[in-house]
């Protein structure tokens, strides 16, 4: 789940609306037993390092586009996990996006 605008800073108000959105909106998901994990992703405590192994404080909302967290489905498809990823609730914010991507396996190749 990207945020195109970082710093735009909610109320705690608004916060707990979109979380009980979100909670909602996994839990349609795992009543058709299709959830298997998911996370949010909060900035404090976070480091970046680089690639001159510098190490960081952030990120910061005040970056162009932040990843807020992330879900696990089991989907049949990338259909399938796009029309789960159409009713998340972080898509009322113009510009953001939810990107669909497959898990790598774990045989040491992908």
């Amino acid at each position: 789940m990207r945020h195109e605008d970082g710093l735009k800073v909610a109320s705690p108000e608004q916060i707990q609306v979109w979380m009980k959105q979100t909670m909602d909106w996994i839990g349609g998901i795992a009543a058709q037993n299709k959830f298997s994990n998911g996370i949010g992703l909060p900035f404090e405590g976070a480091r970046v390092v680089h690639h001159n192994k510098m190490v960081t404080n952030g990120p910061f909302g005040d970056i162009k586009e932040t990843i807020g967290g992330l879900i696990i489905v089991k989907a049949e498809s990338y259909e399938e996990a796009a029309e789960f990823a159409k009713g998340c609730p972080v898509l009322q914010g113009e510009g953001n996006t939810v990107e669909v991507r497959k898990l790598a396996k774990k045989d040491g190749v992908h």
